[in-house]
């Protein structure tokens, strides 16, 4: 009974060291390029309603949203409020200027923290370069759990579900408008 106390408390030990000398800071970054003009694209990330309609992390999730400020533009935000790894929290634009929208997530529940989120638009001959940026600091919790799973592959896969379903409204709107 000793010998597995000790060993247990010596892979507690090693764990909790390994996840010491993880950073203090992550930074999950995913591009893609749009065939839309980057205004076309602002509307859909810079009206929350909107964004949602695309966003992996509420679209086809039991999510209770409750929106507050104004329509779109900084000061828009809402508190969501999720089954399991859904989680509780609140999202806000806290700036939006032509080729960036600065959001800030606050979380609750399952893990409290606070990230920032960027879109950053750069117009191109045709359509728009689109890179979806979130980043933080990463608390012990975070490291022990990053020990086991990999958030920027889990996280980045979401990205890139956002971004291929973004791309499609974008993209639809810009046919419709071509038609």
């Amino acid at each position: 009974m000793t010998t597995i106390l000790l060993l247990l408390a010596t892979l507690a030990a090693i764990a909790a060291f390994a996840a010491w000398r993880r950073p203090d800071t992550f930074r999950i970054e995913r591009s893609l390029h749009i065939d839309a003009p980057p205004e076309r694209i602002e509307a859909l990330i810079g009206d929350l309603r909107r964004f949602n309609t695309w966003n992996p992390f509420a679209k086809g999730k039991s999510l209770t949203l409750s929106y507050s400020g104004p329509q779109q533009g900084a000061g828009a935000a809402y508190e969501f409020a999720g089954p399991g790894a859904a989680g509780r929290g609140r999202l806000a634009i806290v700036d939006a200027v032509p080729g960036k929208v600065t959001m800030q997530l606050s979380m609750a529940a399952p893990i409290r923290c606070e990230n920032t989120i960027e879109f950053l638009l750069a117009p191109g001959v045709q359509g728009t370069g689109v890179t979806w940026v979130m980043y933080g600091r990463s608390s012990f919790v975070a490291k022990l759990m990053g020990l086991l799973f990999d958030s920027d592959r889990m996280c980045g896969r979401e990205f890139e579900a956002g971004l291929a379903a973004l791309k499609e409204q974008a993209e639809a709107a810009s046919s419709a408008k071509a038609a």
